[in-house]
């Protein structure tokens, strides 16, 4: 069975190959498909609409989810009895 795709051949840096990888692993995916879904993304515009759709949220909404984060946050703030300042 043949491949319709192509091979090609990226020089990285051992760091950001590391981070690559591990960017990759934790999404689930191998690092080819990574890649891949990257390149997609930024040339068809997903990557874009996606952060758009993400400042949407944070203008309508970041109010709320600063709030949500203080009251989150509040019980760490407080110091612990016999811990040291």
């Amino acid at each position: 069975m043949s491949s319709s795709k192509k091979q090609t051949q990226v020089r990285l840096e051992p760091g950001i190959l590391a981070a690559g990888k591990d960017a990759a692993a934790a999404r689930g995916l191998d690092f080819n498909r990574y890649v891949e879904r990257l390149i997609i993304e930024d040339t068809t515009g997903a990557r874009a609409a996606g952060m758009a759709a993400a400042q949407r949220l944070i203008e309508e909404h970041g109010a709320f989810l600063d709030d949500l984060e203080q009251q989150l946050d509040a019980p760490y703030a407080q110091p612990q009895p016999g811990a040291a300042a």
